[in-house]
């Protein structure tokens, strides 16, 4: 299908998006799983949980609007997942895996506030109220989430990452 009206966007941009909470409930037991640090495990235990429910609401929106998502792979997500795999696979379990998982999923948040508000001013353009309804109350989410990793790279687990030496060892500061 050919983007060439607004709405022909609209259902572009939220197929891709479906495409990428798709992606993300896959990604995040294996995050959770990656992680060393309990509250960043439980940040991505539960943000699976909200990822689920996102999807539910992309859902509601299709019914809503009598809808048919295109069957695509998001792209932008697909990359980030990948990202996420070479953490995984290329450094350590411990505090430096996790500040680079923060940073990572980070980077996925941020591409979901972008994609949401997006389609927040194009559904409010199309006069698309209840779904704007929908899609705020996601990008609400998103961005609380986003919020939650940064409090937790300010906490503490960005600091024992840098606490951390060449050879995996503590390092001991003055």
């Amino acid at each position: 299908m050919a983007v060439k009206t607004l709405e022909d966007l609209f259902i572009h941009e939220l197929s891709d998006i479906y495409s990428a909470e798709k992606q993300m409930t896959k990604a995040l037991p294996r995050l959770a799983r990656a992680a060393e640090n309990p509250d960043l495990q439980a940040a991505f235990t539960a943000h699976l949980e909200e990822t689920q429910g996102q999807v539910e609401r992309i859902d509601q929106i299709v019914e809503l609007l009598d809808i048919k998502l295109k069957r695509m792979k998001c792209a932008a997500m697909e990359g980030l997942v990948e990202e996420s795999k070479e953490v995984i696979d290329e450094i350590e379990k411990g505090p430096v895996r996790d500040a680079a998982l923060i940073g990572g999923a980070q980077k996925a948040e941020h591409y979901e506030i972008a994609s949401y508000g997006t389609m927040c001013e194009l559904g409010r353009q199309l006069g698309y109220t209840e779904a704007v309804k929908l899609l705020k109350a996601t990008l609400a989410e998103e961005k609380a989430t986003d919020e939650k990793l940064t409090l937790l790279a300010e906490s503490g687990a960005n600091a024992k990452a840098a606490g951390v030496g060449s050879n995996g060892k503590a390092v001991k500061t003055a």
